[in-house]
């Protein structure tokens, strides 16, 4: 088993946002769960994605 396990796209875009924005974590995954479930899988795209949403809040 190899201990650097790859970071899910999710996890990235999640921390990125939250960082960025200083915004609410609970909110921010939910934000970014969503997109992931329609298709966005790059963590490049979710976290612009999630930017772009929490600028319009």
């Amino acid at each position: 088993m190899d201990p650097r396990k790859p970071i899910d796209a999710q996890t990235i875009a999640i921390d990125a946002v939250v960082t960025l924005t200083g915004g609410n974590r609970e909110a921010v995954t939910a934000l970014i769960q969503k997109l992931y479930m329609t298709g966005v899988k790059d963590p490049k795209r979710l976290t612009f994605k999630g930017l772009q949403a929490a600028a319009r809040v």
